[in-house]
């Protein structure tokens, strides 16, 4: 059944079993590691499968206006601002003379993903604008050009997450760009001045660009690279990537963009996908509130609660969760992100042996929460506390340990009850929001049809 899903700030109908429904290549095709074997697969993606949870972020001078143009609100999310204001190029290039983001800085954004649990971080290096977050002498519509800030914030985040162990990858929007003539535009360009032949737009800035960000930060640098919105990209038009991602054969990218390319993975936003993508690595994007970039009015922001069991129920069915922050034009994150981060860390501090490096749960459903599986361990994700103080377990095999996370020295009362284990719980649950119960378990998981 088809999920209404709000899609980089357009209404879409976003199909379970992917986010674009394109053809794939045929088998011939010159697209990256096309022959690559499962081992080797298995090998490229293993941090990342292991991460299991990551920090979006969405960054740049449509940060300045943070949702409004003029004396006005304009309906939306605030990165699309240019496009559903119809504000014309010359008017929206004048924006980077006022971005001067002094108060950025690169490892306080790190220490604030770190300390919340998260593994990775991928942020707009361009995003529709056209606007460049990086140093680039293919255009000099960029940060350090264009700008009094005249930095490259890329290069401090790289140098910050190598320091503290975090993968950094980017976000680079290859179709649209609405800052450069050519470049795509979803419902036409409403300025003369954004005329041009798209293939010429693509030789002269999109690969070139992607070319500096492959080479300029580092040979682990990005580990993600991050496409979106493949407005008239064809397989030819897809192929032109394909030399410059073929140079880093470690990297994983997303299967945004286009023509048919299938990338590594699928990449549902907003929503949780019932049954994942078996078969599949997936990763769902989702903001704190509505906007990606930072949007002065937006502030329904997402409970700590909610954050945490999103978290839970995508790695229950196998995902990974890449969760958005937009910072300020002062290049400061919401103080409302950073205090629900700093909680969701809290959290993971004691439970993160329930979500990293884990696999879906073998259970179809369960009534009290939701489960994941490492090797010979299930971890129960108690969200609705059992009254009666024992939790119901659809699981008909051997038990040889079970513990709360919150007290893994204290070993819990187990019994079989015909096809159902029987956990002895406490009277009360240890965190409201989710408490994590670890059976160690033998065999393959023995999962009734109807629990007895």
């Amino acid at each position: 059944m088809p999920v209404k899903v709000l899609f980089r700030g357009i209404p879409a109908v976003a199909l379970a079993v992917t986010a674009f429904a394109f053809p794939a290549f045929a088998a011939d095709t010159n697209a990256p590691n096309q022959n690559e074997t499962k081992e080797q697969r298995d090998a490229r993606m293993a941090w990342w499968r292991e991460a299991k949870f990551g920090m979006f972020i969405h960054w740049g001078v449509y940060s300045i206006s943070a949702g409004r143009y003029g004396d006005q609100e304009i309906p939306g999310l605030s990165e699309w601002i240019m496009h559903d204001g119809k504000i014309p190029l010359a008017e929206y290039a004048e924006f980077p003379k006022r971005f001067n983001p002094t108060k950025f800085n690169a490892e306080a954004w790190v220490k604030i993903a770190k300390d919340a649990g998260q593994k990775y971080i991928v942020i707009t290096a361009k995003h529709h604008d056209g606007f460049a977050m990086f140093q680039s002498k293919v255009s000099d519509y960029n940060i350090c050009d264009a700008t009094p800030f005249q930095r490259d914030p890329l290069k401090e985040l790289a140098a910050a997450c190598e320091k503290e162990g975090i993968k950094l990858g980017f976000y680079y929007s290859q179709a649209q760009d609405w800052g450069h003539p050519g470049g795509a535009a979803r419902d036409g360009h409403w300025d003369p001045a954004q005329d041009g032949d798209f293939d010429a737009y693509l030789d002269k800035i999109a690969v070139p660009q992607v070319q500096e960000l492959l080479s300029n930060y580092g040979p682990s640098v990005p580990a993600v690279l991050w496409f979106d919105t493949p407005e008239n990209m064809t397989p030819e038009r897809a192929a032109k990537f394909f030399p410059l991602l073929k140079t880093r054969p470690e990297l994983i990218v997303n299967n945004r963009l286009g023509g048919g390319f299938k990338g590594d993975t699928e990449t549902p936003e907003g929503f949780i996908p019932p049954n994942g993508f078996p078969g599949r690595d997936w990763e769902t994007c989702m903001t704190m509130n509505h906007s990606w970039g930072y949007c002065q009015r937006d502030t329904d922001w997402k409970s700590t609660a909610d954050l945490i069991r999103n978290l839970v129920e995508i790695a229950s069915e196998g995902g990974n969760y890449l969760l958005n922050v937009g910072p300020t034009r002062e290049g400061l994150m919401p103080e409302a992100c950073v205090e629900r981060l700093k909680q969701v860390g809290a959290w993971m501090k004691i439970n993160g042996e329930s979500i990293y490096g884990t696999t879906a749960g073998p259970f179809p459903n369960l009534s009290w929460g939701r489960a994941t599986r490492k090797g010979q361990e299930l971890f129960l994700h108690v969200q609705t506390w059992p009254s009666n103080g024992l939790l119901r377990v659809p699981l008909a095999n051997k038990i040889s340990a079970a513990v709360l996370l919150t007290q893994p020295d204290k070993q819990l009362e187990v019994r079989n009850e015909g096809n159902v284990t029987l956990v002895s719980l406490p009277a009360t649950a240890p965190d409201a929001v989710g408490s994590v119960v670890r059976l160690d378990f033998e065999g393959e998981p023995i999962v009734p049809t109807t629990p007895g």
